[in-house]
């Protein structure tokens, strides 16, 4: 076919570089591609023009409803292989030049754009796997700090990368430790004791969370427990006893149900102290002054399974707990002070 009888419509089919071919409207047989489309889509076994013949992977019969309601209609092809054009897209559309007109079938070379989305996607994927385990990272960081400080010390850290020491004037402060640990220490297999010991202070744990306290820190079979830091109420003094009342409830039934028996000691006070981290490196939260001091008192005083509390600590308690003085000591550092045992609370 010479230029001279081409329509305006094939001249520009030829001059594209992307595959291009025209059918006639009616019969949608091939009336003239360009080399690209011939190349890549002419089956070279089929002796047909129709369009269909070699688009065999276009659903025509979706293609026609498309095409009949005036839009164009895409298709994915593969032509297999491992070249570069083997992903391609057709698109089939209506168009008139010179008074006629034709089926545009005019291919796209999609194996780029493809391989683009694949990347995109994989990328995504991988964004929202390392999102995630950043996530957990994150939460699991957050309760192991958690398990060093209060919340809300916590999240001053978080939020300024520092804190600040804090003054609290009357906070309540609760001091245990176990009869005897050192014994215990040499004579029971070392695996075993601390897993004995692990699972105790796992209870006293939910037990003072229960009550809105706050577990410091455990040194050894020593465990330090607070109320009224940071967040003060009027009636800190009285979750402090549930606690201990519930510690020694609990370590009771253990006992009756084990052959190795645990006894602890227990001192409350209530008073002063200040509450910061401590270390440059290895972050610890810790509790220092009066009330800290007054509590260690309290607890050396005490007797197995017993629970020692200070007047201050008394007198802060309402009318739900049973308590009963002990004697009038000189405390070291705190001059004569009358102290109380905290029997049981009333139900």
């Amino acid at each position: 076919m010479s230029s001279d009888s081409l329509t305006p419509a094939q001249i520009a089919c030829a001059a594209l570089s992307a595959p291009v071919a025209l059918a006639d409207a009616d019969s949608r047989l091939i009336l003239y591609e360009n080399a690209a489309f011939f190349e890549l889509f002419r089956k070279p076994e089929v002796e047909s023009d129709a369009l269909a013949e070699h688009l065999t992977q276009v659903d025509w019969d979706k293609a026609e409803r498309r095409l009949s309601s005036g839009r164009a209609y895409k298709a994915d092809i593969d032509l297999g292989g491992d070249t570069r054009k083997s992903q391609q897209q057709v698109e089939l559309r209506f168009i008139e030049s010179g008074g006629q007109r034709f089926l545009l079938a005019e291919g796209r070379d999609v194996a780029k754009q493809r391989e683009a989305e694949y990347m995109l996607d994989s990328y995504a994927r991988m964004a929202e796997k390392n999102a995630k385990e950043l996530s957990r990272e994150k939460e699991r960081v957050e309760k192991l700090l958690l398990n060093l400080m209060p919340r809300t010390v916590y999240e001053e850290l978080r939020d300024y990368g520092t804190t600040t020491p804090e003054r609290y004037d009357d906070a309540s402060v609760l001091m245990l430790d176990f009869v005897n640990f050192t014994e215990m220490t040499v004579a029971r297999e070392p695996g075993a004791l601390v897993s004995e010991l692990n699972d105790i202070f796992s209870a006293f744990d939910r037990i003072t969370e229960l009550y809105q306290c706050e577990r410091i820190k455990t040194i050894g079979d020593a465990y330090i427990a607070v109320a009224g830091v940071p967040d003060q109420g009027d009636n800190h003094a009285v979750h402090l006893a549930r606690v201990a009342v519930r510690m020694k409830r609990f370590l009771e039934k253990r006992n009756a149900a084990h052959s190795n028996v645990w006894q602890f000691r227990i001192g409350l006070a209530r008073g002063s102290l200040i509450g910061s981290m401590v270390g440059i490196q290895k972050y610890v939260y810790d509790i220092f002054g009066p009330a800290v001091n007054l509590a260690a008192r309290m607890e050396q005083l005490c007797d197995p399974m017993g629970i020692t509390i200070s007047q201050g600590f008394r007198d802060a308690l309402d009318d739900s707990f049973a308590t009963s003085e002990i004697d009038e000591l000189e405390v070291k550092g705190f001059g004569k002070q009358r102290i109380y045992s905290l029997d049981f609370e009333k139900r």
